[in-house]
């Protein structure tokens, strides 16, 4: 079992910057390869980024790249995601998840474990 909390949410005009963070407990961290989705109000669940177990690769939706940054910290069980030039679209909860798969995935149900997400409203 692992246990996932976001954090580092809030409101944000467009154009700022906002980092998240995921703190995960239970089992060995290092064991799962990590991703962010986000859903936004009458939306459907969407893959963000995603990254290896040992942080070597990554993965983005087309909409994030170049603007959003995911990497980890094995050593402290977290992994974040270091969001710029937001846009009001990028408004939604923010889960991060888990997944028992080596390299980064986009589909969500490859995930097996997921954190209660953090809200991120980006204002126009």
């Amino acid at each position: 079992q692992v246990q996932l909390v976001e954090s580092g949410g809030g409101l944000v005009q467009a154009g700022g910057s906002l980092k998240l963070s995921c703190a995960a407990s239970g089992r060995t961290f290092s064991a799962y390869m990590m991703g962010w989705f986000r859903q936004a109000p009458g939306k459907e669940r969407e893959f963000v980024a995603g990254i290896s177990r040992a942080g070597v690769r990554t993965l983005y939706t087309d909409s994030v790249k170049g603007r959003f940054t995911i990497f980890r910290d094995n050593a402290k069980n977290t992994v974040y995601l270091q969001m710029n030039s937001l846009k009001p679209e990028a408004t939604a909860v923010y889960y991060c998840a888990a997944s028992p798969r080596i390299e980064p995935v986009s589909t969500s149900s490859e995930y097996i474990y997921w954190g209660q997400g953090t809200q991120v409203t980006v204002s126009s």
